[in-house]
Order: structure tokens, then sequence, then C-alpha cells
């Protein structure tokens, strides 16, 4: 599905945070966070470019990588901005001690208002889709996720989804295996697709300690722009 919304660039960046150690990025539906075979340029190409303007470094700018969003999905990445950092930010997203929020708008009411999922999620690279399985399968990992609803749209409904596990595409492939598909997601069973080709998946907040300074710090990335979103606020 092709993306029709402005990718990020050094001049339309959304800057959440940033100081000596670490810039935090609210995505837009489309930027892809690290170079695939599409060629099309990562946002942390992006955003090493709008540090060398920003601060008129000659060289190369130093710039790492801790997590990634799905191509389709908007909301808060973090990069690293020391090889100091880098590490210590990796090792906190690998073993959990990342607090996660997002927000999805889904076609159908949950069963409940409040849940823990859990599923054994097996992935097919070939379709680029994950399966979600309600016992342990070969090959698949487990996958955990707390969501509750917030707010009923006229057509849809906001659920908030605290993420204790990070699997692929984990989000779409547990609230799919519910039957609440996430507005917009063909590849999961929506009905129909967005205009702009992405989905109404967003994260929204993340919390964790500073890597240098140690203080719990929280980030909060507000939604796109488009009237269902308006409508969750």
């Amino acid at each position: 599905m092709p993306i029709n919304t402005p990718h990020s660039n050094p001049s339309n960046l959304q800057v959440l945070f940033e100081d000596n150690h670490l810039i935090v990025i609210n995505k837009r539906v489309g930027d892809i966070v690290q170079g695939d075979k599409t060629g099309d340029s990562p946002l942390s190409e992006v955003v090493k470019e709008y540090l060398k303007k920003k601060y008129n470094k000659p060289g190369n700018v130093y710039l790492g990588v801790v997590h990634r969003l799905d191509r389709p999905t908007s909301g808060i990445v973090l990069f690293a901005k020391t090889s100091k950092a880098l590490p210590r930010l990796n090792k906190m997203f690998s073993e959990g001690y990342t607090k996660k929020m997002y927000w999805a708008v889904v076609q159908n009411a949950p069963k409940d208002h409040q849940e823990t999922l859990t599923h054994w999620l097996v992935r097919n690279p070939k379709q680029n889709k994950s399966y979600a399985h309600d016992k342990e399968v070969p090959n698949s990992k487990k996958a955990v996720l707390e969501y509750k609803l917030l707010k009923k749209l006229d057509n849809y409904y906001l659920l908030e989804i605290d993420l204790k596990t990070g699997r692929h595409h984990q989000i779409r492939a547990q609230l799919a295996a519910m039957g609440c598909y996430i507005k917009g997601d063909l590849k999961y069973g929506a009905d129909r697709s967005n205009k702009d080709g992405g989905i109404h998946l967003h994260a929204r907040s993340l919390e964790l300690e500073h890597p240098v300074q140690k203080e719990t710090i929280t980030f909060l990335a507000p939604p796109p722009d488009d009237p269902v979103w308006k409508a969750c606020l």
C-alpha cells in the first residue's frame, strides 16, 4: 500500500525531546526507522541530517537506533546520540525496563473493557506477518500485552495498550486474534485501508530511566492530525 503522507525531513522533523545523549522523534506514518530493501531514506538518516545542520557538524554524526516502529505506525522513536547511551538503552529495551504505551483505533468493541492478552506468535518473513496462537507452537515467541478501552467513537473504539513484550507486529496480530482489527490494517483483517496508507496505531508514551543522568523520564507524542485521532483526544 503506498504511503501518501509527507515523510519526515530535516525541516519538518517532529522533535519531542533532545539532550546530549538522546533525541526523541514523533514518527510520521510512512517513515521507516532504519534502511530496508525499499531503498527509501530512513528516519535515522533524516535525524542525522537534522543534527548535522543544527550543530553545523562537518563530519559524520553519531546516531544509534534503539528500537523500531512499523512503517504504517506513528509515534515515539528514541535514538541514542552517544556511544555511551546506546548499549544502556539497548539493555533497557531488551530486558523490559521501559514502559511503552500505545493507542489503537479498532473496528470492533473488545469483549472486556480491560484484559491481559497472552499469545504465542509465529513470524512468517515471506509475508512479513505474524500469526497469533493460543498455545505454544514450534518456533513461536510468547507475546503479552494489556489493553483497556479508553473511548467509544462514532464507528470505532480507542484502546490503550501497555506492551509487555516486543514482538514482530505484536499489537496488530494480538488485537486481530480477538477480532479487534486496527483501522486501516488490511494485512491483519481491517475491511478498508486508510487514505494515507497508514494504520491507526500510535506509540503514545514511553517511560524509562535516563541512561546517563539516571532519573525517570516520560515522553508523550501527540497523535497524527486527522479527524479520527482528533476524536480520541
